[in-house]
């Protein structure tokens, strides 16, 4: 059973950029098993907030809480700055994934990777464990068939079906995503959504996406969180995605 506490706590949240202020006084929740989407327009401070919550990035002000646990160290000045989330049941896809193509690494060494760092945290774990478990992650997201192909040699939406697996190989309650179908086509696009929403139901992931894609919020994400540095509106999509509020967020575009 999940439990009620919500995965993410954001409260009051401002974060800077040199002396230019690109998230100002955010707060929001993400509950267990929702799927809550980021909107805005570009340089919203989206990218900026969703770094701040990995710990990619210190913040000048508020707290961040994940699992109920509070995810900063005090710095002198009154600074704070986010801790190292290895470990805590959270998964990040990136806008790109840059693979270089003098590196040989094959599907199944990436994926093992994130097996990896679990054992260090279960080291009775060995490498039968891991075998099985990176084997029933690339069946999971149907790419089983591409475990022995190099990195380089994948589509995009082949590559992007791997970082799921990634994602899988061992539990996760968080999956942070940052535009992750960027450079797929529409077919690949909707075939990627389609498995994401599988794995969510099936592993009953709590999502936190950046997107432009209006359409998919629509039908997909269970609350949208609309920020422009600031926050506009939160609340379903049938609230946050009204064209007067669109308006203020986009512009006149």
């Amino acid at each position: 059973m999940q439990s009620n506490a919500p995965v993410l706590v954001v409260d009051r949240l401002t974060i800077k950029r040199g002396n230019i202020t690109a998230v100002q006084d955010v707060s929001f929740s993400l509950a267990a098993g929702a799927d809550m989407a980021i909107v805005g327009p570009n340089g919203a401070g989206k990218s900026t907030l969703v770094k701040a919550i990995l710990g990619l990035l210190p913040y000048h002000q508020g707290e961040i809480q994940l699992f109920g646990q509070q995810l900063h160290v005090p710095r002198r000045g009154g600074r704070q700055r986010t801790t190292s989330l290895a470990g805590q049941g959270i998964a990040y896809l990136p806008q790109n994934f840059l693979v270089d193509a003098r590196v040989p690494m094959t599907v199944t060494e990436l994926v093992g990777l994130g097996w990896d760092g679990a054992s260090l945290q279960l080291p009775w774990k060995g490498w039968r464990d891991r075998r099985r478990a990176v084997h029933q992650a690339l069946v999971q997201v149907e790419a089983n068939h591409l475990q022995h192909q190099s990195l380089s040699s994948l589509s995009g939406g082949e590559l992007k079906r791997v970082l799921l697996a990634y994602c899988l190989v061992r539990p996760r309650r968080l999956l942070v995503l940052d535009e992750a179908p960027a450079g797929l086509d529409f077919a690949a696009e909707a075939e990627f959504y389609q498995l994401l929403r599988k794995l969510k139901r099936e592993q009953g992931w709590a999502i936190l996406q950046i997107s432009h894609d209006l359409d998919m919020v629509r039908e997909t994400c269970d609350c949208v969180l609309c920020i422009n540095r600031r926050l506009l509106k939160q609340g379903v999509p049938a609230e946050v995605l009204h064209p007067e509020l669109l308006y203020e967020t986009y512009g006149p575009h």
